[in-house]
């Protein structure tokens, strides 16, 4: 089964072919920048300025410094693979028709190397090629009660 590309994502798909009834993100006011951001098709990150430490995931003070000055900040939405799984097993039900799918830890070389998990675009056996760059790509489900967006990655 093929999931969804960048091309069909940008024109108002989702990443899987039927949207299962799976639970969705929920923002809470540690991470509501990250996802007010992604709904605006940015990739939001913390940063510690105490220090000039960046930070995933997100906390309420810094994992270095332990200070409690955090900010946001908008970081190119690109970066490269780390590593990867292609899922075979369903970790919910409602994903039982999904499977296979392919998760990606991505690297993000401008914002201190952290990395970020995400979904990669595409056929699902393809190979996966670590360091090879990727782009984040936003799916919004505006329609939704709450709305919610995911942030998802295809090869550049």
């Amino acid at each position: 089964m093929a999931n969804a590309t960048k091309s069909e994502i940008e024109a108002g798909g989702a990443y899987f072919a039927e949207a299962p009834a799976f639970p969705v993100p929920l923002m809470n006011e540690l991470d509501r920048p990250y996802w007010e951001g992604a709904a605006r098709n940015k990739l939001l990150v913390q940063f510690c300025p105490s220090c000039d430490v960046w930070q995933w995931g997100p906390e309420w003070l810094c994992h270095t410094c332990h200070s409690y000055d955090l900010d946001w900040r908008e970081v190119e939405p690109r970066g490269r693979i780390y590593s990867w799984e292609r899922a075979w097993h369903p970790v919910h039900p409602a994903l039982v028709e999904a499977v296979p799918y392919v998760v990606v830890l991505v690297e993000l070389p401008h914002a201190g190397n952290i990395r970020m998990v995400g979904n990669l675009l595409g056929e699902p056996e393809e190979d996966v090629v670590i360091g090879a760059e990727v782009e984040a790509v936003f799916e919004h489900h505006s329609d939704h009660d709450p709305p919610y967006s995911l942030v998802h990655w295809s090869y550049i």
